[in-house]
This record gives C-alpha cells, sequence and structure tokens, in this order.
C-alpha cells in the first residue's frame, strides 16, 4: 500500500452552529473555537473548521478531542471524509467555479 495514498489520507470537517446571544454563550463558542484552532484546524467558512490527518488513525485522535471539547448546547456535526473525496469538492463564488485550495501542507517528520 502506497505510504501516501489519496485513500488512507483523511481530512476532519467540524460544522457547528452555537447559541451567542449572551456574554457567557460567546465565551463558550470563543473556547470551543480555541480549541478547534489549538488542535490544528483550520477555517474554512463561518463555524466550518477542517483539518488534514494523514491516516483513519491520527483523524480518530483529533475527533475525539473535538468530542471532549463539545458544549453544552448548540449543535456540532463532525465528518471525516478521503483526500479524494475533498479533492472532488466543487466550490463557487458567487455564479463562477472558484479552486479549491488546501489550507496547508501537512509535513511528516521523521
Amino acid at each position: 500500500m502506497e505510504r501516501f495514498s489519496e485513500y488512507r489520507i483523511m481530512w476532519v470537517l467540524v460544522f457547528f452552529d452555537l447559541p451567542t446571544e449572551t456574554k457567557k454563550e460567546r465565551k463558550l463558542y470563543a473556547n470551543f473555537r480555541k480549541k478547534l484552532l489549538n488542535d490544528g484546524f483550520t477555517m474554512f467558512q463561518f463555524s466550518i473548521y477542517l483539518r488534514h490527518c494523514p491516516s483513519k488513525e491520527n483523524a480518530e485522535v483529533h475527533i475525539k478531542r473535538v468530542k471532549a471539547a463539545l458544549p453544552a448546547y448548540g449543535e456540532v456535526g463532525i465528518l471525516c471524509i478521503t483526500d479524494k473525496q475533498f479533492g472532488q469538492m466543487e466550490l463557487f463564488r458567487g455564479c463562477k467555479a472558484a479552486p479549491v485550495k488546501t489550507p496547508y501542507q501537512q509535513l511528516e517528520l521523521f
């Protein structure tokens, strides 16, 4: 099996809709977002964050971290897809197709 197979490399997407009406709710929202950023997630769109993972096993580690940081209120979705599936995404700005930009290149050190 190829080490960097587009079927082995994974992307973890976290979608969330959290309440922000009170000061306390805004603080919980900010804390959840900071935890995602500290774990290497990048903002893809408002309330959609993603993270590149070299394997399914590594993705599961980050999914567990997201689950441990879940706020008491609001809705959070977690989706794990292969690099091949991520590459087939189509994005549009208005009516024009836009290239799918990878947030960063994942490097692996030995």
